[in-house]
């Protein structure tokens, strides 16, 4: 019984940890995200936020447990309610809001390469990120390596240089970050085509990452949910088999 309210305990752990985690991230594409939108910071503020009552309800179901309190263990039962109420319209929003939110990161991602500067160091962070995405998934753009001909500083070098990330080389000692001179480039100019990058766009590299993960993260989710509904039965079997004190019996003064 006691196990359940533990693995409550881990739960919020986890969930305040993947908080921080967002927020302290400087390196993926959740570092790029984050800094070109507010929204993202927000909702790392929101998994801390729940991750810490998760921890409060495992204290207070456990306590409740232990001392026969049925108000905690209401409150528990509720609490944990709400939550799963919440986390069930989330996962809907965002499966009817899929399209939007393409949008949004197709629209961030994009801004970031038309002003992509390896010379700026007050976009440090978000670019370097962005080359770190980049290298990991072996992509280039956000629908492909055509994205970068926005780039102020390729459109003045005649597309004769290259995001370094993009490359589609595996020598020893590649550079990772800012742009790579083209090898003769014909007549002093190119196109993307002439650039030897990877040819899959980084949302087509993303998506196919969530279709191989797609089983463990909804067995993340499957189980979490499992763990809720487990403890909302518990606490209300609980609740039920306390008894209510019968206050007739006390004498009266």
């Amino acid at each position: 019984m006691y196990v359940l309210f533990l693995l409550f305990q881990i739960l919020g752990a986890v969930i305040v940890g993947f908080g921080i985690w967002i927020l302290a991230d400087k390196t993926s594409f959740i570092a790029v995200i984050q800094m070109s939108s507010p929204s993202l910071k927000t909702g790392a503020y929101i998994f801390i936020g729940a991750g810490a009552l998760t921890m409060l309800m495992g204290f207070l179901g456990c306590l409740g447990a232990v001392n026969e309190i049925r108000c905690l263990l209401g409150l528990y039962f509720t609490c944990l309610m709400v939550i799963l109420i919440t986390q069930v319209a989330a996962g809907l929003v965002i499966y009817f809001h899929e399209e939007v939110l393409k949008e949004e990161l197709s629209h961030i991602a994009r801004i970031l390469i038309k002003n992509y500067d390896p010379l700026n160091d007050d976009k440090r962070n978000s670019q370097d990120a962005w080359d770190y995405v980049q290298t990991q998934i072996a992509c280039c753009g956000w629908a492909g390596a055509k994205d970068w001909e926005s780039n102020e500083i390729l459109i003045n070098r005649s597309m004769t240089a290259y995001p370094c990330s993009c490359s589609n080389s595996s020598r020893e000692f590649e550079v990772y970050s800012g742009f790579c001179n083209l090898d003769d480039p014909v007549n002093g100019t190119a196109t993307y085509a002439d650039w030897p990058v990877h040819k899959q766009g980084c949302m087509d590299g993303a998506e196919k990452w969530l279709k191989d993960n797609l089983g463990i993260i909804l067995g993340v989710c499957t189980g979490v949910a499992v763990i809720e509904l487990l403890g909302m039965i518990l606490s209300i079997s609980l609740c039920k088999n306390i008894h209510s004190e019968d206050y007739t019996k006390v004498p009266k003064s």
